[in-house]
């Protein structure tokens, strides 16, 4: 949902443009980052936030936010996701205590999920601080040295047609990437423990679609993000993308961003995704205040405060450091050739730099197996072009999970500077392809107790059960055995039937069986999904809230203000809807998954699936899912479901076409 904070306003803030153009142009380049020509290897030990980086981003962010008149809270992260700061203005409070409601689209009531709850902001809640962070940590997590996206680019590709707006388009491509990086999920951390700022952290309100988050870079690579609430307080998208907004989060995040700016050829409108254009923000640098380029210090108590929220950041804190994304310290640095000789790799490393996720042995695949796998995977990777990075030519970079067949971790690896985003991602996309091909889902989802929607103040609304949805694709498919009959689904066959229309993109028809009904469906609302996930989503919001106990490390069989869940941990980051997935096999046996995310999305599953082809034909022991049991034999309601779709001519210094088929 946009904030327009006038027409007037933005009419003044043009001519303020037009009388002053030459120091608007000059404002421009400084704030732009020079165009620099890293492409993935800038990285080093001094590429971080400093304590004074994040003071003089957040003074400029004031120093706009009291030009516009508007109050905001801020918050600023590094590339890991640790908070580094959450101030906020003394205005946002000076009327009284205030809500933060979630409201994708406001012109019409949605009924479920997420949709119009309202969290409180006062001096002892801090709403306000949950949204600033999903935004900043978005940012910094969508971004990387080719390509730097803003939350408003995440709300462009993740509605229901891309773009927004365009009636009878298929969805966003990444469609339901805003449910990840959940508190609940086993893959991010929680920083409980402040001296403990390595590895990729949880973020409040997963990824946030709502404009105002912006990437902050040093010298050509990302090194964080600034996110700002402001002004109605209402955390939403952008449901309309043909006209242009005056954002005042928009605004005052891009003043903070001032000096650490994406540089001008990495923006995302340097970027194509199917053919269209992507959006970086709806204002530049020649919209913002001259005070935001020596903005003043900062009075506390007069100016504003610094917010606490619990397990992420203390406000006696103030402005901290963040770490130097690629080295150890930041949780994720390089395999230095010891796993994946030759492959550029990078692993997940703990405080004491030993890795979280080595290649193990599950239940079926050994070791060996799933080290192959993963480094045949990264071979493809650097073999691919990329879709979402600059310079053209640059190779796919991405993140490369595999699972045994309970969902259990059995190797992570990624590759150099693949965005951070793409590994709890990947984590469930390699989950979820693995247990929809399993012969119990439907028993699985049939068991787990009911989803408890909440009224806008926070109370028990109505109910869901999820083996509602069970019974959906039962009906569709006028199967019985559905979901327990061992079909292959890769992400992309679960993906078309989590769609609000069914096919994708015919607006005429009705909602695929793991989605919402119109009325009911919203980018916070969007089925299956976040219904699996939903209890333990606002169990933490509640513990935020001054709840006594926090949720677990298990997404799925929570109850209602549940620490604990009930279920197996087979999805316990929650299930993702968008393609980059295979389940594995050995002959006709499934043995585990294999998930695959970072850049475009038929990259990603083109990686999937190539890599388990090419580790299959050298180890000779595991294989994709036999042609005969795939998802794409099945039509259900007449519509042929998809398996995977990988591009054309896809490797660089290669012409080789159609190079999944037959395989």
């Amino acid at each position: 949902m946009a904030r327009r904070t006038g027409t007037l306003i933005l009419f003044a803030a043009l001519a303020l443009v037009a009388c002053k153009g030459d120091r608007h142009q000059q404002v421009a380049a400084q704030g732009s980052n020079a165009n620099t020509q890293c492409d993935g290897s800038c990285a080093s030990a001094s590429s971080f936030l400093s304590s004074s980086d994040v003071e003089i981003i957040v003074r400029q962010a004031v120093a706009q936010a009291r030009a516009l008149n508007v109050p905001a809270t801020i918050a600023v992260s590094d590339r890991s996701g640790n908070i580094l700061t959450v101030f906020r203005m003394a205005e946002v409070l000076a009327n009284g205590d205030r809500k933060l409601t979630l409201v994708a689209n406001s012109d019409t009531i949605i009924s479920g999920g997420l949709e119009r709850l309202e969290l409180p902001i006062s001096a002892t809640q801090s709403g306000d601080a949950l949204a600033a962070m999903a935004k900043a940590i978005t940012a910094a997590y969508l971004s990387s040295e080719g390509n730097g996206f803003s939350t408003r680019v995440a709300s462009q590709i993740v509605q229901e047609h891309f773009n927004p707006g365009e009636f009878n388009q298929a969805s966003g491509p990444l469609f339901g990437v805003q449910f990840s990086q959940l508190a609940c999920s086993d893959f991010v951390l929680d920083a409980s423990n402040p001296a403990i700022l390595v590895g990729p952290k949880r973020s409040p309100l997963g990824l946030s679609a709502d404009p105002g988050g912006i990437p902050l870079y040093k010298f050509g690579t990302p090194v964080g993000g600034i996110g700002v609430i402001s002004d109605d307080f209402i955390y939403g998208i952008d449901r309309i993308i043909s006209d242009v907004d005056f954002d005042s989060d928009e605004v005052i995040a891009l003043a903070g961003s001032f000096g650490f700016a994406v540089p001008a050829d990495r923006q995302a409108d340097r970027i194509t995704v199917d053919g269209k254009t992507l959006r970086f923000t709806d204002v530049d640098f020649n919209v913002l205040d001259p005070s935001v380029q020596n903005a003043p210090s900062l009075v506390l108590n007069t100016d504003g405060n610094f917010v606490s929220v619990k397990d992420y950041y203390t406000a006696a804190d103030g402005y901290r450091a963040g770490q130097a994304f690629g080295q150890a310290g930041s949780g994720i640095r390089s395999d230095n050739n010891l796993r994946f000789p030759s492959r550029d790799a990078f692993v997940f490393v703990d405080e004491n730099n030993a890795e979280r996720f080595p290649p193990i042995a599950g239940s079926q695949l050994s070791a060996a197996e799933v080290q192959e796998i993963i480094s045949q995977a990264l071979a493809i990777a650097n073999r691919a072009r990329a879709q979402i990075r600059q310079p053209l030519g640059s190779a796919a970079r991405v993140t490369i999970s595999v699972v045994d067949t309970d969902g259990t971790v059995l190797g992570i690896a990624r590759s150099r500077d693949a965005p951070v985003f793409g590994a709890d991602v990947s984590l469930q996309k390699a989950r979820t392809a693995t247990f929809f091909s399993s012969s119990d889902a439907a028993s699985f989802i049939t068991a787990l107790p009911n989803t408890q929607y909440l009224t806008p103040a926070l109370t028990a609304a109505n109910t869901i059960v999820l083996d509602d949805y069970v019974q959906n694709i039962i009906a569709l498919t006028g199967d019985s055995t559905a979901l327990s009959n061992g079909i292959a689904f890769a992400d992309r066959s679960g993906g078309n039937l989590s769609r609000p229309h069914y096919p994708d993109g015919i607006d005429a028809n009705g909602p695929g069986p793991f989605s919402k009904p119109a009325g009911e469906w919203s980018p916070f609302s969007t089925g299956l999904q976040l219904d699996l996930s939903f209890n333990g989503i606002v169990s933490h919001l509640l513990y935020l809230m001054g709840g006594a106990q926090d949720v677990g490390k298990n997404c799925v069989g929570l109850a209602f203000a549940g620490t604990t869940s009930s279920a197996a941990p087979r999805l316990a980051n929650g299930i993702q809807i968008f393609p980059g997935s295979v389940p594995i096999y050995r002959g006709n046996q499934l043995i585990g998954g294999i998930g695959v995310s970072g850049d475009g999305v038929d990259q990603d599953d083109m990686i999937a699936f190539l890599g388990l082809h090419q580790a299959g034909e050298i180890l000779g022991t595991v294989n994709n899912a036999p042609i005969a049991i795939r998802a794409d034999q099945l039509s259900p309601g007449g519509q042929r479901l998809r398996y995977i779709n990988c591009p054309q001519s896809p490797f660089n210094n290669s012409d080789e076409q159609n190079v999944c088929a037959g395989k």
